[in-house]
């Protein structure tokens, strides 16, 4: 350690004086000292830290872990996959009767006639009108609906308003037999299967609306997207429209193609219209 002397002002006091101030700086001095041989064993690194308000052997506090510094909510997540079918059973019959959806919906479409539409679910199916009337207003409004052709408008009444077709929710004995007084016979296997057209009545079936069909759950077909195909299907008869087959291998299947019961080699498609033009295959 360096020697040192005292200033002489400090030298001019009495003894004891003396002695606390040499006590006074020494301990600056070794205090200092300390200070110094930090600084000289603190490696380029360990100088960075300080600077940047860490401690040597502990990361500073922009270097935190991503995972405690981000809040979960905040993590991206995987999409969830689409539901293909609704679990768990689905009633066989209900009790005959039928609830309205008693919203008026908007018109659908730009031009042409207008056609109105009442939506009816079966009391006793599980499934609840207004949900089943959105669904349907979905399906008709598109973009890729039968509205898009420009000749054709769709409204949605309420019950009591003037009409021109229902179109039904039902459990698979109901729309049998709603679907047998227009001469159609929906089963397959000795079960009524399929949905249906008859004269002012589009009948879905509650069997199909809930769980699609093999072939489709197969080919990955969202429910949401079969639902879309069975309400544009069926409105499609009742707006004269016939049955269509595949138009070729790997292309979309026409709406007018019995989807629910075949593929042959087409891709599920539940629009009529694609990329805004008319989309059909080879009459039947």
């Amino acid at each position: 350690m360096p020697s040192f002397r005292l200033p002489r002002a400090a030298r001019s006091l009495p003894l004891a004086r003396r002695w606390r101030s040499a006590v006074v700086v020494c301990a600056f001095l070794a205090a200092a000292g300390v200070g110094v041989g930090v600084a000289l064993r603190l490696s380029p690194a360990g100088a960075e830290e300080l600077a940047e308000g860490g401690l040597a052997g502990q990361p500073p506090a922009s270097s935190v872990p991503p995972s405690s510094a981000v809040p979960s909510s905040a993590v991206p997540r995987s999409p969830a996959a689409p539901v293909l079918a609704l679990p768990g059973p689905v009633p066989a019959h209900g009790r005959g009767s039928f609830g309205y959806d008693d919203r008026a919906g908007g018109v659908l479409g730009r031009a042409g006639v207008v056609r109105r539409f009442r939506v009816a679910v079966e009391n006793g199916s599980g499934e609840q009108a207004g949900a089943f009337g959105d669904a349907v207003q979905r399906a008709l409004a598109g973009p890729g609906s039968w509205v898009d052709g420009g000749r054709l408008r769709l409204q949605r009444v309420a019950p009591g308003g003037r009409y021109d077709f229902t179109i039904y929710l039902a459990t698979r004995d109901t729309a049998a037999r709603l679907c047998g007084t227009g001469g159609i016979d929906i089963r397959k296997g000795g079960v009524p299967y399929t949905s249906c057209r008859v004269p002012g009545k589009v009948v879905i079936n509650l069997d199909r609306w809930r769980t699609s069909v093999p072939h489709l759950v197969a080919a990955r077909m969202p429910l949401d997207a079969y639902r879309l195909y069975v309400v544009n299907h069926e409105v499609g008869h009742q707006l004269g429209h016939h049955h269509e087959g595949c138009p070729g291998a790997g292309r979309p299947a026409p709406v007018m193609q019995q989807q629910t019961l075949f593929l042959d080699g087409c891709r599920p498609n539940p629009w009529p219209y694609l990329a805004g033009k008319r989309y059909a295959g080879p009459s039947l």
